[in-house]
């Protein structure tokens, strides 16, 4: 049993055999995803894999939507903050935006359908999604440094949203994400800044 409790964002604090539960239905809905893709699921199904009465599921996470946009978030809290110790500021933007990158790549599924799911009108995917823009937000900020101009950081920000939504559509791969906003970062932060 978990002792840390869990924040289940719109909804209450876990502790004990309910945030194992929802642990379980954060891990099933992956399986799940890497199993029958973003059309596919259901909170119905990712509740049998988990070993939890699909009436539990629906105690903790409304719809699909919702379940996948907290496995994202949980995602994201894995990132470190941008730790880079170069000292100019495109490095250190290059730096974080490719571990961001790096981490959506590794689960292609995952990121497809959080591309849909984050976009859903529902205030609990709202509240996550907030959240997941404050953390990339954080991400590219701490990595810019005090002194960037927030034209830069908003840029980045639109940059990097727009460059997930393209993945999503298929334009090119979540693996090609870092290489495209590599490009991106350094026509933003500045070529006098390597």
């Amino acid at each position: 049993m978990s002792s840390t409790p869990t924040l289940t964002p719109g909804r209450r604090n876990l502790g004990g055999r309910q945030a194992d539960r929802v642990d379980a239905l954060v891990d099933a809905t992956v399986a799940e995803l890497r199993e029958v893709g973003y059309d596919g699921l259901t909170v119905r199904n990712v509740a049998r894999r988990a070993g939890v009465a699909a009436a539990t599921a629906y105690t903790y996470f409304g719809s699909k939507d919702h379940l996948v946009a907290e496995v994202f978030w949980r995602r994201l809290q894995t990132l470190g903050s941008a730790s880079s110790r170069a000292r100019l500021p495109l490095t250190r933007v290059q730096a974080a935006l490719r571990e961001l990158a790096m981490l959506i790549a590794t689960e292609p599924e995952l990121a497809a359908a959080s591309t849909t799911a984050i976009l859903a009108v529902d205030p609990d995917v709202q509240r996550l999604r907030n959240r997941i823009g404050a953390a990339f937000n954080g991400h590219l900020a701490a990595a810019l440094g005090p002194a960037a101009d927030p034209a830069v950081l908003r840029a980045l920000n639109l940059a990097l949203a727009g460059a997930l939504l393209q993945a999503g559509m298929g334009y090119f791969s979540y693996a090609d994400l870092a290489d495209r906003m590599d490009e991106v970062a350094g026509l933003l932060v500045g070529e006098g800044q390597r």
